[in-house]
């Protein structure tokens, strides 16, 4: 996971993603849809992974950041991604996958768990579903807890295990890992970034994040 662990050096959540992509096995040949891919970060360093061989589907219901992906694809070589503009809710590929994967999507979304059930479906048969979410009033900044009202669902990663049973998953493990800091560095620069404030030197715990590892059954279509 060398390559992987490149391109998302700056990516303060990229452990979960990187330990739960170890223990998937994910390799050449493999195909993939990012969905809510945003800026591309992770459809490209899934794509450098799966290499010429796989593919990468990056959906994002924003057309701009179809582009960005587009963009970031055509600057790695052998890249094989496909940008798609569609709404979670409404998930439709040529084929199905070996991953289907999200991000702070579920969050945002109006109803998680019928994008969960999307996932699934173009998703292989003995394929994996791998979530990622937040529990926003987990996180603290100076012992505070934070909130995030913009947010459709700001504590869903509290109910991600259940949500991708009720899926028609599989659920194989779920755990949750929070970056922690105080003073300058690259928390107190992610928290800055999606809050446009500055935590100081308070200390800081970010939002965990919920990783559900999930397979869908063999024999199921």
């Amino acid at each position: 996971m060398a390559e992987l662990a490149l391109v998302l050096r700056n990516d303060v959540y990229r452990r979960p993603l990187e330990t739960a992509l170890v223990r998937l096995g994910l390799g050449a040949g493999w195909r993939c849809v990012d969905v809510g891919a945003g800026g591309g970060d992770v459809t490209v360093a899934l794509a450098r992974v799966v290499g010429p061989g796989g593919r990468v589907y990056a959906v994002d219901i924003d057309p701009a950041s179809r582009d960005e992906v587009a963009e970031a694809a055509a600057s790695e070589a052998g890249a094989q991604v496909v940008a798609i503009t569609q709404a979670a809710e409404e998930l439709l590929l040529p084929e199905q996958v070996d991953l289907a994967y999200c991000r702070f999507l579920l969050m945002h979304v109006i109803d998680p768990g019928a994008v969960l059930a999307r996932m699934a479906s173009v998703t292989r048969p003995g394929g994996w579903v791998l979530a990622q979410e937040p529990v926003t009033s987990a996180g603290r900044v100076g012992g505070t807890a934070m909130s995030m009202p913009s947010a459709r669902h700001p504590d869903v990663g509290a109910l991600l295990p259940r949500l991708v049973i009720d899926a028609g998953l599989e659920l194989v493990d779920a755990w949750a890992e929070a970056p922690a800091g105080a003073g300058p560095g690259p928390v107190a620069s992610y928290l800055e970034d999606l809050t446009g404030v500055s935590p100081g030197d308070d200390p800081v715990v970010l939002p965990p994040l919920v990783t559900a590892i999930a397979r869908k059954q063999p024999g199921v279509s």
